[in-house]
């Protein structure tokens, strides 16, 4: 029977087992792989046209096995290392496996020691991260819900319908906190101001400008409209005081502080500072245009010119030249 496709197996005439009808496919495949022989028991094999001849094998398996080292020895030879190199690889690789080892045991002692707490660590910064993402949700809601509620509001005020506005103002003032109580105070005090309740009025902006939670904005806003609700009644001084920090040019509530301070000092006969103050007014081109108009108008009556270039400003006004004349 063919063993390992190298054809029929027949008794020579020495007792012995040998290979016969080799075919070129089979001496391709040893040429490629002659420890393919020198693996398989099945004694003397010689072919010439293969080009490969092995000595007799004899029955005992230790001659076998000495006969297969010394065809591997033959078949794959080796450059014989010196024997410094060896011991020098030697060394190197229990260096690489003492260091691994030395490694593997940091690992675990850091491990032990300190992977609890990291992990603790971690648990803590994740529970603490979504938490505040659901404090900063709710206080988007509750911020939307605010606002939808102060706009309801601001559209009952403008259909006329104070009383309902009043209420709906005064229910959002509070139950919110912030820029939305702020808002939905200085709504209340505007609704006041039209039904002309003044004292009502003023009390509102001043408890806006005395809460320290309120926008800092917001609350220079309450009381610039404290001061001009109730300037009739107060004492200049007390206006000039209060106002005196917004009056400068640069600040958002310039225009308004401002002109409320020039009147202050107008009352207390300080035209010359009144005069100063509402022409820089007049100049400033961050003060709406009305207002500007107006302290243009009180600085000219105190004996300041406000006007820079009259040419640009009488073609801003868009008057003809008798008009202008007229005018002068």
């Amino acid at each position: 029977e063919p063993r390992n496709g190298l054809g029929p197996i027949r008794q020579s005439g020495d007792g012995q087992n040998s290979r016969v009808a080799l075919s070129s496919r089979n001496c391709r495949i040893i040429r490629r792989n002659p420890l393919h022989l020198a693996f398989n028991s099945w004694g003397t094999h010689v072919k010439r046209h293969c080009g490969w001849r092995f000595a007799p094998l004899k029955a005992r398996p230790k001659t076998l096995i000495s006969l297969r080292k010394s065809q591997i020895v033959a078949l794959v030879p080796g450059k014989k290392k010196n024997p410094e190199e060896e011991k020098a690889a030697q060394d190197d690789v229990l260096m690489r496996e003492i260091d691994d080892a030395v490694r593997e045991d940091q690992y675990r002692e850091f491990g032990e020691k300190f992977g609890k707490p990291l992990i603790a660590a971690v648990v803590l910064g994740l529970a603490g991260f979504g938490g505040y993402l659901y404090w900063d949700g709710q206080q988007e809601a509750a911020m939307e819900a605010d606002s939808e509620a102060l706009t309801a509001v601001l559209d009952q005020a403008e259909a006329g319908n104070f009383d309902s506005a009043n209420s709906s103002a005064a229910t959002l003032g509070g139950e919110s906190e912030g820029a939305a109580k702020s808002a939905a105070m200085l709504t209340q005090a505007g609704i006041a101001m039209d039904q002309e309740r003044v004292s009502d009025a003023v009390a509102l902006y001043a408890q806006i400008a005395a809460d320290e939670s309120t926008p800092p904005v917001l609350r220079d806003l309450a009381l610039i409209r404290e001061m001009g609700a109730s300037f009739d009644t107060r004492d200049p001084a007390e206006v000039v005081a209060k106002l005196t920090p917004l009056a400068v040019p640069g600040n958002p509530w310039f225009g308004s502080a401002g002109e409320l301070v020039a009147m202050a000092h107008a009352e207390q006969g300080n035209s010359e500072q009144a005069g100063t103050l509402f022409g820089e007014i007049a100049r400033n081109e961050d003060v709406p245009e009305t207002l500007r108009a107006r302290a243009r108008q009180m600085a000219g009556l105190m004996g300041v010119d406000a006007i820079e270039d009259a040419d640009e400003f009488m073609a801003e006004q868009e008057l003809p030249d008798g008009g202008a004349a007229s005018a002068q």
